[in-house]
């Protein structure tokens, strides 16, 4: 990014406020560094952040529980797998809205698709993972192998 700066016809008072404004335009523009954007679609969905499911993660001594808030999406669009130690989430989120009204007509189309991958430490057996999608809440079950059920040792902290 080249810099610039602000137009010598500036008095004072008006200059710090143009720095100002033009380091916040950079900070926007830097956000899509990387992210090439060749359609208004996609430009408003960089606007709006990636999307990325909402997670809850718990551990038990027995197995590694996952709650995932994948609003809008259908049970259909969601793909999920386990490789390389880690769960893959992959899912696509589409909705269309139309309003047709005697003076105007309205259609709203929003697509999207996310990956989240999330590192286990283990790869688990077969059939040890279970799967409910309810509500645009999906709930992922992953029972441990026995190596990786652990006792815990508490640990007694004495003052010094």
């Amino acid at each position: 990014m080249t810099k610039q700066t602000p137009p010598s016809n500036l008095n004072e008072r008006q200059r710090p406020f143009f720095q100002s404004m033009q380091r916040e335009m950079n900070q926007f523009l830097d956000r899509f560094r990387g992210q090439p954007v060749t359609t208004p679609s996609e430009f408003f969905e960089a606007l709006s952040g990636p999307i990325f499911p909402a997670l809850d993660m718990a551990e038990t001594d027995d197995a590694i529980e996952i709650t995932a808030e994948i609003p809008g999406v259908s049970e259909d669009d969601l793909d999920i797998s386990i490789a390389q130690n880690s769960v893959v989430l992959k899912g696509e989120k589409s909705s269309d809205h139309e309003e047709k009204e005697q003076d105007y007509h309205m259609v709203e189309r929003r697509y999207g698709s996310f990956r989240r991958q999330i590192p286990l430490g283990f790869m688990p057996a077969d059939g040890a993972v279970s799967a409910t999608f309810k509500n645009g809440v999906l709930k992922l079950t992953i029972a441990k192998p026995e190596e990786q059920k652990q006792t815990v040792q508490k640990i007694k902290v004495t003052r010094a």
